[in-house]
């Protein structure tokens, strides 16, 4: 019996098979990488390759970031101040506090990307552990979505993403009870959430009653 010792993937295949001005490729979940996270992401048609954000938002886990550009030219913005970034640029981002972003001036301009909280054993983040939920939620199996919800608790236990998340599916399975409960705990979690409280399709069986008026006043 052969043990195989190793795992390799393409690129350019994975780009191939995405969608979008943005491609990406995911690494770390495609080669069950356990010690950080690994990614690439390319543009395609536009110019945006990382939205602004920081690691310590909602979907982080105070991540130190390394970018390297494998081919093309990016420009990078780090709390304001832009780096000029050809191939074979390596941008390193250490305080999950800092705002980032990047824009592609070449199209076809592909970054690696890798992460990790110095000192700590590798987790995915609260938004990639939310990954499955959302064909799950797409697909109409509630249920099996919340499941998804809860388990990221269990890792990030009062996460505001994974508990409004959690909030939608027991609104539409008509558990209001702890559908309120779950959203009051989200919106103290992460304030930022309560405009999508108020447009959320999935909330609005709770919108006649009285108590998600006072959670998104």
């Amino acid at each position: 019996m052969s043990v195989t010792t190793f795992s390799s993937l393409s690129l350019e295949d994975g780009f191939a098979a995405e969608e979008g001005e943005r491609r990406y490729v995911r690494i770390r979940r495609d080669l069950g990488v356990q010690s950080f996270n690994i990614n690439a992401l390319r543009a395609v048609e536009g110019e945006e390759l990382l939205r602004e954000h920081d690691e310590v938002g909602y979907g982080g886990d105070r991540h130190e970031k390394v970018w390297l550009v494998l081919s093309g030219h990016a420009v990078f913005t780090v709390d304001g101040e832009e780096i000029d970034a050809p191939a074979g640029t390596v941008v390193h981002v250490p305080a999950p506090e800092s705002k980032r972003s990047a824009v592609a001036k070449e199209a076809g301009t592909t970054l690696l990307g890798l992460g990790a909280r110095p000192g700590l054993p590798y987790r995915p983040t609260p938004g990639e552990a939310l990954t499955e939920f959302f064909p799950l939620h797409e697909a109409g199996d509630y249920e099996a979505a919340a499941a998804i919800c809860r388990s990221v608790l269990e890792d990030y236990e009062g996460n505001g993403l994974a508990l409004f998340n959690l909030a939608c599916c027991e609104a539409l399975l008509g558990r209001t009870d702890d559908a309120l409960g779950h959203l009051g705990q989200a919106l103290d979690a992460a304030p930022g959430l309560r405009e999508n409280a108020e447009t959320d399709t999935d909330l609005d069986s709770l919108r006649d009653d009285p108590r998600f008026g006072a959670l998104v006043a």
